[in-house]
């Protein structure tokens, strides 16, 4: 009878252990790593590995320097794939079975549209370093660092109709998922605040596609002397070729920050008009200092040197910022609660402080022109939405 009595109640004492263990979430005892996770599209037809390789530098330079107070970083990051039930799937391995705290540089087409009724669920904030689809902007469990396609269509016509004075501005767009309305609500914003509207709106542009020749005539034949469009970079490299090869070389091209690269540049020789981005990040190509601390990370460490790779290390670096700000224990709850309180973060490297919950609408304008083969700054100073 002793016997039964002291094995239930050792059973009991287990049970409570675990359950104290899983409440805390991911933050272990004294001295046990503390678990970050991130949810990518590693591989597919339009991948995003840079950002979660730039955080993970940025951890790894962390636990080198001692971590929190002695504690280390333990990064995993899971790829997606781009497909929906892998997404859901690797949010459930790192939220659930690793008891991440938060989930920080994640970059991925679908992941935030998949699991944020999730993170909500289980109360945990993830800070992607690059936000791609429409939930990544739509839940208030996720806050990415970067400026986003749906604001950046909205710099990119501001900057267009404003800054450039153009007018007949058309507006070729890409669509994944349910990302439709709210591209229109960034159109919507543009004209707002400038009382512009598009002269042409075209939808049905696929992603992938062999040929971009029928929508660059449809666009020509409207008296479109604008594009806007949000491809990711080898359709926008097809879209101008085949602007290039109808000889229509005065439009003026409104691109996001998905074509700005180096690669793009070198594949293009008619720019027409020019190319323009409004460069989420503080222009990767300029060789400034306010780069300096990322660029030589990322060049230790391999990492190409992208828009991308500057989003993941902005995350972990933001995050860093606010986990050595929390007093006592390091869990899900602690980081949730610092996160959602804390004060906004400068850096050179954004045009919008960072906080929990605030987007930013800040991109730095830039040009590629024909011949060049390189981006170039046009602009002294951030453009802001509205402003």
């Amino acid at each position: 009878m002793n016997k039964r009595v002291s094995g239930s109640a050792a059973l009991i004492a287990v049970a409570a252990l675990a359950l104290a263990g899983c409440a805390g979430g991911g933050g272990g005892g004294e001295g046990a790593p503390i678990v970050v996770g991130s949810v990518n599209t590693i591989s597919g037809p339009a991948t995003f590995p840079e950002a979660s390789q730039a955080a993970a530098a940025v951890f790894d330079a962390f636990n080198e320097a001692g971590g929190l107070d002695g504690r280390t970083i333990e990064y995993k990051m899971l790829d997606d794939k781009g497909d929906p039930a892998t997404a859901t799937a690797s949010a459930r391995e790192l939220v659930g079975s690793d008891e991440a705290v938060a989930l920080v540089g994640s970059a991925s087409l679908i992941e935030c549209e998949i699991n944020a009724k999730y993170y909500e669920q289980e109360e945990i904030l993830s800070l992607p370093g690059i936000g791609v689809d429409t939930g990544c902007f739509a839940s208030d469990n996720i806050s990415p660092a970067n400026v986003g396609p749906f604001n950046d269509m909205t710099l990119t016509l501001q900057y267009g109709s404003e800054v450039l004075g153009l007018d007949d501005i058309c507006i070729l767009l890409e669509i994944a998922g349910s990302t439709r309305p709210t591209y229109q609500a960034a159109i919507d914003k543009w004209t707002e605040i400038t009382g512009k509207e598009p002269k042409y709106v075209d939808d049905t542009v696929p992603y992938g596609a062999s040929d971009y020749t029928p929508y660059i005539v449809k666009a020509r034949d409207q008296g479109c002397k604008a594009l806007a469009i949000n491809p990711v970079e080898p359709d926008a490299i097809g879209q101008v070729k085949a602007a290039n090869a109808q000889g229509w070389n005065d439009v003026t091209w409104l691109y996001l920050t998905s074509v700005y690269s180096e690669n793009f540049a070198e594949a293009i020789d008619d720019a027409g008009a020019g190319i323009y981005v409004p460069a989420e990040f503080y222009p990767f190509t300029d060789d400034d200092e306010i780069n300096q601390d990322w660029r030589d990370l990322m060049e230790e460490n391999d990492i190409p040197l992208t828009s991308f790779s500057q989003g993941g290390y902005l995350a972990a670096t933001y995050f860093i910022e606010v986990l050595e700000g929390i007093d006592g224990d390091i869990t899900r709850e602690s980081v949730t609660e610092a996160l959602r309180s804390m004060d906004p973060i400068e850096n050179p490297m954004v045009g919008t402080p960072y906080a929990f919950g605030t987007q930013n609408t800040a991109g730095w304008p830039i040009i590629l022109e024909s011949g060049t083969n390189a981006w170039e700054k046009v602009a002294d100073d951030w453009l802001r939405i509205g402003e």
